[in-house]
């Protein structure tokens, strides 16, 4: 007997009938001889539904009310699917965060998991229910309702896989695996049958929407076998596990882009020290997440200091921003919001001379300006025109030859 984790997404549960469907999926699971505990996100939409309501009751909605408003969209399909399996002839029994407890730390909209009470849970499943609970949530020491932020279903799915010693976790969502980069964008796109865990967090950290990051860590540190599958054909599938020596002779395994950025610009800091810690502690203090920073050559004793965010942190970005550059002396905080993030990411990169060059080449034969750029051992990620996404992702898929298999 194995102990199946499986998480379903918001297209898996957007209405009854889908719900149904993914009720056999699990059931044809147990039937298999499997223990078997469910996670769920909220159904497509109602997320941002909620959201939406609470900026329409404020410009600033308190956060802790806010997390626990828009959290209660998992707790509609994790009692919908419990009652369609208790229908069924199936015992399956619905948790929320604060029930099972999954404890968080306080920061309210990005909260991280400290610990898992598992004792209810394995109460229950030696009793053969089917235990179903809601991702996205947890519970802080003071019993506050905390969210994870986008994509948390995924961290709450590895996290109990974790915490419970599970045999896999199964991440159900609307595409069939990993692929080579978006289908939506490039029609050469090559869904991966294995991609290691470090290559699968660099593709969620650049854009790739299949896994969120936090996940992928997660199940690194516990060596938890992540399976991506589609709720809706059997067929397909990527497992994101250890790095092994077939992965090794991928140089370039995908190409990702993020619309989702902005570079902000201060004009004329002065070059002293201290003066970037200035700037970056407000903002890490509000849990705004700097991604690529680059600042120029000091002249006559000032810099330009340049550095991106996600679009949804601009608001908060910008004011802590403009309200610090005044108090170090800056001249002036410029914003652009029509950039993407292009990367391309491989393990193989690391033993490979030219991967670099090879891409700063295909990107200037199409004509694509090269803003900003950041690397690391198996990824490089450039700051370009927005425009020009589509673009760059399908050059760069034909420059690493990325449809065939190696």
């Amino acid at each position: 007997m194995a102990l199946i984790v499986q998480k379903f997404g918001g297209t898996s549960v957007a209405d009854i009938d889908k719900i149904k469907n993914v009720a056999q999926k699990i059931i044809n699971v147990k039937k298999a001889g499997n223990q078997v505990v469910v996670v769920l996100s909220a159904m497509a939409g109602e997320t941002d539904r909620l959201i939406g309501l609470a900026h329409k009751a404020a410009d600033s909605p308190d956060e802790r009310e806010y997390d626990s408003l828009i959290s209660t969209g998992e707790q509609v399909t994790v009692t919908l699917l419990a009652i369609v399996l208790n229908a069924m002839g199936y015992s399956a029994r619905s948790f929320l965060g604060f029930q099972v407890k999954i404890l968080t730390d306080k920061a309210y909209k990005k909260a991280r998991i400290s610990l898992i009470h598992t004792d209810a849970i394995k109460k229950e499943l030696k009793k053969g229910t089917i235990i179903i609970v809601a991702g996205f949530q947890g519970v802080d020491k003071d019993n506050n309702i905390t969210t994870l932020g986008r994509g948390g279903s995924d961290t709450s799915a590895v996290a109990l896989a974790a915490a419970l010693k599970a045999d896999q976790c199964d991440i159900y969502t609307d595409v069939d695996g990993v692929y080579t980069t978006d289908p939506n964008v490039c029609n050469k796109a090559r869904r991966l049958d294995k991609i290691s865990y470090d290559e699968m967090l660099e593709m969620a950290m650049t854009g790739a929407k299949v896994l969120q990051p936090r996940s992928v860590e997660m199940a690194k540190k516990y060596d938890v076998p992540v399976y991506v599958k589609s709720t809706f054909t059997d067929k397909g599938g990527t497992l994101v596990t250890k790095e092994d020596k077939d992965m090794e002779r991928e140089i370039i395994s995908g190409v990702t882009y993020d619309r989702d950025q902005v570079k902000i610009t201060i004009v004329h800091v002065p070059d002293k020290p201290g003066v970037a810690a200035d700037i970056f502690s407000p903002l890490s203090e509000k849990n705004i997440f700097v991604d690529m920073i680059i600042q120029n050559a000091s002249l006559e004793g000032y810099t330009d200091l340049t550095f991106t965010v996600s679009k949804k942190d601009l608001k908060d970005a910008q004011k802590i921003v403009e309200s610090t550059a005044k108090k170090v002396g800056a001249k002036k905080v410029e914003v652009d919001d029509q950039v993407a993030k292009i990367s391309i990411i491989g393990v193989g990169m690391a033993s490979h001379s030219g991967v670099a060059a090879k891409m700063f080449k295909t990107l200037a034969k199409e004509g694509v300006n090269i803003m900003m750029i950041s690397t690391s051992e198996i990824k490089i990620s450039c700051i370009i025109q927005r425009k020009y996404t589509e673009l760059a992702v399908m050059a760069l898929h034909d420059a690493f030859n990325l449809e065939k298999k190696k």
